[in-house]
């Protein structure tokens, strides 16, 4: 290439000598860009839950200009986002969807995405298929089960159905299973103050209900009685809401891949009962009682060789409580629950709870316990035909009481909304004493009649009557996706509208949306498939009896396990 000189000499750069070096920086940055790309897509791994997708600071805002903006349809939650972020410069009237954290502050909705959930450094676990694998003690373990839950029937302790449940572990002599690699879990032995005594002084459980009863059966309680021919006549019991630690601890102790010898586990289940420990000084309690249990199992974690292994990022644990009763941000007496969950150890584990919170990514939400608890595939089936024959005369119905104490609450208005519509709704109201909701017979006939069960926040965003609904073959009415949308995305559909409505509280609060004229206007065709997708949901949100095994379906418990349940490390 030609050199060109000024006057004094000097060489002139040419631009085509400007253009090479331009292209080189470029070149250069680009390859830096990709390690870093690289890089991080090799150690950041990303967890999270929430159906929106990735950024865990996006904004929601919901047009409600015109009650034909009422119900959701047809699309997932991520593309109405996205509809809605394009639409900045509209003048209808908006509002951004926000969740009230218990410090005080309004924080947007924070997400985590379930759907992109990779793992580094272990093989995903997960509760093994019924087809590629079956324990070679399968039927002795059964018949003990059988015997063991025919004694605890006959009198025997109720309040122990956790030591009556026959484990399936692999021997530690043996090989290594294939089919179980990766998929090992090894269960800590707590000390028994943590869970089995917790059960032996069930009376200190609950000032207001009888938890010796509710706990038999390996926490499913007492068989209900099916007079009223509402229940099918197997598999159907009279459970807590509160008793998830105690029938998810009964179920994991007959998962295939159990294992003695830590080394070979994927993930390490801790069996505390965090809900029933707390459950006895939420009312009345100091504080340092309420947090006794969480820091001195916290203690006797930190001391094992198997959360030194990875400082407890590989360890799980299931609350039967809302994620709130376990984020105290204060120190005072008057202050809600204890702080288990903003524990360092806690941090570190991944927790499993019947409500998460929208603002951490190490802790995700599974269904609440209803009362269908089978014990064979059949069972299932038959419930699941019954539901889609069943006659519905009723446009929609409403299981609840009102909360004057919550400014925000919608229920009086959904209460006005159901008297008002006469025939065309059903309402089950609740009080504070006795009444027909805490009887499961009324509730699920109820539902069973209706076509559509509104499901209005309560204290929290979630509510155990959601389960019961869609048990019940009734197509749950939401008023907020932090009721079920953003929760339950491992076993709940990503597109939530094939199984639910979407009706904004605010147009409720407001007045200018009715409830009748919305569900009235969805076409035909369209709830029965809708009722249809729900009642294919029932094995998702039922957890199968632990005195038994389903052969082919996965419940609630086999879902949960086949997800990532390591937090990020």
């Amino acid at each position: 290439m030609r050199a060109f000189r000024d006057n004094m000499g000097r060489p002139i750069v040419t631009f085509a000598a400007c253009r090479n070096q331009y292209w080189f920086v470029c070149a250069s940055f680009l390859i830096w860009f990709l390690l870093l790309c690289v890089y991080h897509s090799q150690f950041m791994v990303g967890k999270s839950l929430i159906a929106l997708l990735g950024n865990h600071n996006i904004n929601i805002s919901v047009d409600v200009a015109s009650e034909s903006d009422v119900l959701i349809d047809s699309v997932s939650l991520p593309e109405e986002i996205n509809e809605s972020s394009s639409r900045k410069s509209r003048d209808d009237a908006h509002m951004n969807i926000v969740f009230n954290d218990r410090s005080g502050g309004d924080f947007n909705l924070r997400t985590k995405d379930v759907f992109g959930i990779t793992e580094h450094g272990f093989e995903k676990f997960g509760h093994l298929s019924k087809k590629e694998s079956e324990p070679r003690d399968r039927n002795d373990q059964a018949r003990d089960l059988s015997e063991n839950k025919a004694q605890s029937e006959k009198g025997d302790d109720a309040i122990k159905p956790e030591e009556h449940v026959v484990e399936r572990v692999e021997s530690d002599s043996e090989s290594v299973s294939e089919s179980c690699l990766g998929k090992y879990i090894y269960v800590h032995d707590i000390p028994s103050k943590f869970n089995k005594d917790l059960l032996k002084k069930c009376g200190s459980l609950s000032n207001w209900t009888d938890m010796c009863e509710l706990a038999s059966n390996f926490g499913l309680g007492p068989h209900l009685s099916n007079f009223e021919k509402v229940y099918s006549n197997t598999g159907w019991f009279a459970t807590n809401q509160f008793l998830l630690e105690v029938i998810f601890h009964s179920r994991m102790k007959q998962y295939n891949c159990l294992t003695k010898n830590s080394s070979l586990a994927s993930a390490i289940f801790v069996p505390y009962y965090a809900g029933l420990d707390v459950a006895r000084y939420l009312w009345g309690s100091s504080i340092s009682m309420r947090d006794s249990g969480s820091l001195e199992i916290a203690k006797w974690l930190r001391e094992k060789p198997e959360w030194k292994k990875m400082w407890g990022r590989d360890h799980f644990m299931v609350a039967g409580r809302i994620t709130w009763d376990f984020r105290r941000w204060t120190d005072k007496d008057s202050e809600w629950g204890t702080k288990f969950m903003l524990l360092p150890e806690s941090k570190n584990m991944t927790m499993l709870a019947i409500e998460s919170s929208p603002w951490n990514s190490n802790d995700f939400a599974i269904p609440y316990p209803t009362y269908f608890h089978p014990s064979k595939d059949i069972e299932v089936f038959q419930w699941q035909n019954r539901m889609r024959r069943q006659k519905r005369g009723i446009l929609f119905s409403f299981a609840g009481g009102p909360r004057p104490n919550l400014q925000n609450s919608i229920r009086n208005e959904i209460i006005d909304q159901c008297r008002a519509a006469r025939r065309k709704c059903k309402l089950l109201e609740c009080t504070s004493g006795p009444d027909k909701c805490h009887k499961p017979v009324f509730v699920m006939k109820m539902f069973q009649g209706s076509v559509f069960c509104l499901q209005p926040p309560g204290d929290s965003l979630t509510r155990r009557s959601i389960f019961d609904s869609i048990l019940a073959g009734c197509i749950p009415v939401f008023f907020h996706p932090g009721s079920a949308h953003v929760q339950y995305l491992w076993h709940l559909p990503k597109y939530y509208a094939k199984y639910s409505v979407l009706i904004l509280a605010f147009g409720i609060k407001k007045g200018k949306v009715s409830i009748e004229r919305t569900l009235n206007n969805i076409p035909r065709q369209k709830v029965y498939d809708m009722r249809e997708e729900v009642v294919k949901l029932i094995p998702r949100v039922i957890y199968a009896d632990p005195g038994s095994r389903l052969e082919t379906l996965e419940d609630a418990f086999d879902i949960a396990l086949q997800h990532p349940m390591l937090a990020d490390y």
